[in-house]
């Protein structure tokens, strides 16, 4: 119920804010089982804007652990399926937590392969949890502002899902596996982010100049 009405919210609120969003192809996204989102991760607000995308699916997702330390913020992002991490150091429970929920639950997983806004370089977390829970990797880009004074602007917000991405449950994840399926992942952005505009390019807020 909280969830619902959290989304009507911001819905909403994003609505008179930036104007309409575009969602392009989410006919690709699997409507039978659960499946991992993976996108690079562009601004802070974006996996609220995956999930707006996606409803009704569900969807859980790792959050920096320091999020949780204020309780009303705590209570918030649990609500909408939040669960912390120590980005310093990371437990089995990154991965098992949400392996057991596509497995045997009913939300998907929102996952950065880069783990942050300022790095592109792809990891292997969503490759290892896709391959334990036999889930696909669907690939997805947002266009849109990326510094939260610019949504006043009512700059167009663009977002796009590639096709399914499956993992070969049996491959051993050696490193030269694990580069082949990030550069699958890769292309994926690479080609979503051209349907949408050829020429975007996403400039890190925080870059030196």
């Amino acid at each position: 119920m909280l969830y619902r009405f959290i989304r009507v919210f911001v819905v909403t609120l994003v609505s008179i804010i930036n104007g309409r969003t575009y969602y392009l192809n989410k006919n690709r996204l699997p409507k039978e089982d659960n499946y991992i989102l993976v996108a690079p991760h562009r601004t802070w607000w974006d996996p609220v804007w995956y999930a707006m995308a996606a409803y009704p699916k569900r969807f859980i997702f790792m959050a920096k652990k320091e999020l949780f330390k204020n309780f009303f913020l705590r209570k918030l992002i649990v609500s909408l399926g939040a669960f912390p991490v120590d980005r310093k150091n990371v437990a089995a429970d990154v991965i098992r937590k949400p392996v057991s929920e596509l497995k045997t639950g009913d939300r998907s997983l929102i996952m950065f392969p880069s783990g942050s806004r300022h790095s592109q370089k792809l990891k292997s977390g969503s490759i290892l949890i896709a391959k334990l829970s036999k889930k696909p990797i669907v690939p997805a880009v947002y266009q849109g502002p990326v510094k939260f004074s610019h949504l006043f602007l009512r700059k167009r917000v663009t977002m796009n899902f590639g096709e399914p991405i499956v993992i070969d449950p049996k491959v051993k994840l050696t490193d030269e596996v694990i580069a082949e399926y990030n550069e699958k992942i890769e292309a994926a952005f690479a080609q979503l982010d051209d349907e949408i505009d050829p020429n975007w390019v996403y400039v890190d807020p925080k870059a030196k100049q």
